[in-house]
């Protein structure tokens, strides 16, 4: 599921990884039976390699972590959503193009 730069957030680790976390954390809420969901993906990893000391990056299932999907009001996926010290600065619903996505990561630098 995910490469070796993409974290996989869970309810158990959202407040340590994502909300407590000095670099800004870019989130993909996903699903293995959405479609989208895995166009974005590899895109996600590639972000995260070259993102890679700057801005941390991982995938959070929604099946599997309902908590924080809920609190999010992720009603549709994928989503895309940046948080630097533990508020949303960027949300993105469905899927983008590398270019749309690093356009979003440059608003945390």
């Amino acid at each position: 599921m995910a490469g070796n730069n993409v974290i996989e957030f869970t309810d158990d680790n959202w407040k340590s990884e994502v909300l407590e976390s000095d670099l800004p954390v870019l989130v993909d809420f996903w699903a293995p039976w959405c479609g989208p969901c895995k166009a974005v993906g590899p895109i996600v990893e590639e972000l995260a390699g070259d993102y890679a000391g700057k801005i941390k990056v991982g995938k959070l299932n929604v099946d599997n972590a309902r908590a924080v999907a809920t609190q999010y009001q992720i009603r549709s996926i994928p989503t895309i959503l940046l948080l630097k010290g533990g508020k949303v600065l960027s949300q993105r619903v469905g899927a983008g193009s590398k270019k749309d996505l690093e356009q979003i990561l440059e608003r945390a630098l």
